[in-house]
């Protein structure tokens, strides 16, 4: 069982999403987490993707430290 912190190249690729640093730039600068919304809420997510961030915030998995991050990313703009 892997229990290292993972970063948030490590997420996107976990999300199927492209992980590069420029990918990770693009996401965030074309999506916004609407106000007040939960990061596993938004709508642009699938609904694999929404699970798995559900499950790695409730849970506090290693996950949830970089979907913390990301939240952050897409609500601060």
């Amino acid at each position: 069982m892997d229990t290292g912190a993972h970063q948030l190249p490590q997420l996107f690729a976990q999300l199927g999403l492209p992980a590069g640093e420029a990918d990770i730039r693009a996401f965030v600068a074309a999506h916004r987490l609407p106000a007040g919304a939960a990061l596993p809420d938004a709508p642009f997510w699938k609904a694999s993707q929404a699970a798995f961030l559900r499950q790695a915030l409730a849970c506090d998995a290693e996950w949830s430290e970089a979907a913390d991050e990301l939240a952050v990313l897409l609500s601060s703009r």
